[in-house]
């Protein structure tokens, strides 16, 4: 009988969460109720009605009352008692230092969302479970916020929803802002004293709720898609609160292979498969990306080119400037002549800047260039171009004639399709194209190239 009030119980506080969220749209619960920690299993029990802890929860109860009396303090725990998302965010905004909000900062606003509604699920099984009474029931006193008194009868206050979204809240913006984490996570207590302060709950409920926000945000760091949403929240506010430069910002960029699955990738500067010999600088994942323009254009391209038998093979798209500072390096050193026989063997490494070669600024670093190759379906294997990307010297050139018709035609192929869905070619290498309406024609990125 008791194991069937318990189910009723949660039941009914599980459709006020229900309810919560349906305020929310698109909400995507990182784990479900069952994957998450049994909190019964996790929290002690509380303070029997007899006992030391019992007796400093009704310390607490009559502190919060004295506290009442303070017109500002009682503002704050009348403003904590809303349930709803969007007025406890306004609550973090200054602390936070900035605001919070799902049109002006949709990736923050996702993120929070997304793991409240997550950790919320946990507090409905052991309020039912304990079934506590509620100080303003037990003293048959008002509370502060009287029109909740009808919500809150009977629904059970071990341990608090309020002070665990509350403390759950200033736990996630920390580490978005973690240089105001102090300031946040005092907020953060301060929403817990608000809900002794109106009679809501015992102290000891809300330390409980303390314990079970760190609990539900410890399993979310278990969670690949809550880590890759905190990752968007954390460059959506570097961006948004000048910290983070716009040569940074990979929002307006994607993994080329999202939106051409087709391509075949063969990331050279990632390799030691080069003219430097070695990986270069700022390539940390053998990736290739795009700005979303780009990556557009050059499935159009794939589309084209799939109908006439050929997929694309990628050796290089978005290059950081600290890969073409690399480069300059290299260059300066004219002892290393590790690969002079595999990509320049009849130009002085002292004119590499002045034929072109190298350069300080790279197309490829505004993030619309890639270099690219056929490769035959039918065959399995690369298309004869007539000479391998970053061979410098004139047979590199697209409309070089030292080579054969069939190898000149390859190189028309991919020109042609290349050039009709909106790319623009260069007169020094067959394989190197530049969207012609590139979105950051004087942007010089500087992330890394990883997988976004």
């Amino acid at each position: 009988m008791k194991r069937l009030f318990i189910i009723l119980v949660a039941a009914f506080l599980f459709c006020g969460s229900l309810q919560t969220q349906a305020q929310n749209d698109n909400i995507t619960l990182y784990f479900s109720a069952e994957e998450m920690p049994d909190l019964i299993k996790c929290l002690p029990p509380p303070p029997d009605t007899i006992g030391v802890d019992f007796a400093h929860d009704i310390l607490r109860y009559m502190w919060g009352k004295t506290q009442r009396s303070d017109s500002a303090r009682a503002a704050i725990a009348y403003r904590d008692a809303v349930w709803d998302y969007d007025s406890l965010f306004v609550e973090f905004d200054v602390p936070f230092g900035l605001k919070i909000s799902k049109e002006g900062t949709p990736e923050i606003y996702k993120y929070l969302v997304n793991s409240l509604s997550t950790i919320d699920q946990t507090r409905v099984v052991p309020k039912a479970f304990y079934h506590r009474k509620r100080p303003f029931e037990r003293f048959r006193e008002h509370m502060l916020t009287v029109y909740e008194e009808k919500y809150l009868s009977g629904e059970g206050s071990y341990p608090s929803g309020h002070s665990q979204r509350g403390y759950a809240t200033a736990l996630l913006l920390s580490e978005v802002n973690p240089a105001n984490a102090d300031t946040i996570m005092a907020r953060g207590f301060m929403y817990g004293e608000s809900r002794v302060i109106v009679g809501a709950h015992w102290q000891s409920d809300v330390d409980a709720s303390r314990l079970c926000a760190a609990i539900g945000m410890a399993r979310l760091h278990t969670s690949p898609a809550f880590l890759e949403q905190l990752n968007k929240a954390q460059v959506e506010f570097q961006r948004l609160t000048g910290l983070m430069s716009s040569t940074d910002d990979a929002s307006q960029f994607v993994n080329l292979t999202d939106v051409v699955p087709d391509a075949i990738l063969e990331i050279r500067y990632y390799s030691t498969y080069n003219f430097v010999g070695a990986r270069v600088d700022g390539y940390l994942e053998p990736t290739a990306l795009l700005t979303r323009q780009a990556a557009d254009s050059l499935r159009a391209v794939s589309d084209d080119l799939m109908k006439q038998g050929y997929r694309l093979k990628i050796f290089d798209a978005y290059r950081p400037q600290c890969a073409v500072d690399h480069f300059v390096r290299w260059a300066a050193d004219v002892n290393d002549t590790l690969m002079k026989p595999y990509f320049y063997p009849e130009v002085p490494r002292d004119r590499l800047f002045e034929l072109g070669y190298i350069a300080k600024k790279s197309g490829h670093t505004r993030g619309s260039t890639v270099d690219l190759t056929l490769f035959d379906m039918a065959t399995e294997k690369e298309v004869d171009m007539g000479g391998t990307i970053d061979w410098f010297g004139l047979e590199s050139h697209p409309d070089y004639r030292g080579i054969t018709p069939e190898q000149y035609h390859n190189r028309m192929i991919l020109r042609e399709a290349m050039l009709r869905h909106g790319f623009k070619p260069i007169g020094e290498e067959w394989w190197h194209f530049t969207l012609k309406n590139e979105p950051f024609p004087n942007t010089y990125f500087t992330f890394p190239v990883k997988k976004l």
